[in-house]
């Protein structure tokens, strides 16, 4: 690796090389090597995360730059059973950037960090040349409360199911339609909106937790493939039971897309005890954004490392990590 590639920031095998390659050498210690969506700190009373977002086009369907950075960063603390409480935000402006525009994007943040019952306590902002940045990007930062202690998918087991919390896909084909200037007579829309109330609802009924990730960049096909190695366990998914839209399905079909590794951001995937799966769903359910939450997998030690994909024809295949130039700037 000699230089950079837009292949770097696709959230799969690439992404995963430039991280452990440059920034694991430099920064290695005992919390960054839990790869978890946030850091677990103090004792395990706080977690801390941090994320950057540059997509384009900034508004599309179901969104904008500006919801889609609050639930980034308040999703992520959410994914280890933490409360988002308290966020940092730095904006880069691209000069002529129109404050009409900025305003939007800054309501849409305020919208949302109303539904996480968070508040920003400190920011920054940076102005460049034209032709510097495109147009505008931003930086979250966000501390939560950890309200369930242990979450962490470095302790997946053969005791767990794998659940996703609903249809898969809907951002990362959202962006790229939107982004070509595609057309369809269809309702498509960013999957884009805050998990902490649906975990805080299973946190609530007791539901026994041991993974969750927010299936971002390289999707379903990515949170997994870090699973099975974080934990050294097999997961054997079962492709009928993945719920993906008619919408996604033809954008797929339409563009050679994999739905498994299509980017979401309003979707998670759970790792939960057996025992409590069916309950987890029916928690689920109860929310607008999770009405077709599904169990789609079970963990073995078949294949340990590998993600197994029993097909709908009865044949099997494994599940790679995502690799090349997949969608960039998706969020």
């Amino acid at each position: 690796m000699k230089t950079v590639t837009l292949a770097h920031g696709n959230g799969g095998q690439e992404n995963n090389e430039l991280i452990k390659e440059v920034f694991y050498n430099a920064f290695k210690n005992e919390i960054l090597e839990r790869n978890e969506d946030a850091a677990v700190i103090e004792g395990g009373k706080l977690a801390l995360s941090t994320d950057s977002f540059t997509v384009s086009p900034l508004f599309f369907a179901g969104a904008d730059i500006g919801k889609l950075a609050i639930c980034g960063t308040c999703n992520d603390l959410a994914m280890m059973g933490a409360k988002p409480k308290y966020l940092t935000c730095s904006f880069i402006i691209e000069e002529g950037f129109e404050v009409s525009q900025l305003q939007s994007i800054v309501n849409s943040m305020k919208e949302e960090l109303a539904k996480n019952d968070a508040i920003i306590v400190s920011g920054d902002t940076k102005v460049v040349p034209k032709g510097s940045v495109d147009k505008l990007f931003i930086n979250t930062s966000g501390i939560g409360e950890v309200l369930y202690s242990g979450i962490s998918s470095n302790n997946i087991s053969t005791n767990d199911l794998i659940l996703v919390s609903r249809d898969i896909g809907a951002h990362g084909a959202t962006i790229y339609i939107s982004r070509e200037g595609i057309e369809l007579s269809s309702n498509l829309k960013s999957d884009c909106s805050s998990l902490f109330p649906l975990v805080k609802a299973l946190i609530d009924e007791k539901i026994k937790i041991t993974a969750l990730r927010d299936a971002t960049r390289g999707g379903l096909s990515a949170v997994l493939n870090e699973w099975v190695k974080q934990s050294n366990v097999c997961i054997e998914i079962d492709e009928r039971s993945i719920p993906v839209s008619d919408e996604v399905k033809g954008v797929c079909e339409m563009l050679g897309f994999e739905a498994t590794s299509l980017a979401n951001e309003g979707t998670f995937v759970l790792a939960i005890a057996k025992e409590d799966a069916n309950r987890t769903l029916e928690i689920l359910q109860r929310f607008e954004n999770a009405k077709n939450a599904s169990i789609i997998g079970k963990v073995t030690q078949q294949y340990p490392q590998k993600v197994v994909l029993n097909s709908s024809f009865g044949t099997k295949r494994f599940l790679d990590m995502p690799c090349g130039e997949l969608l960039p700037r998706i969020c």
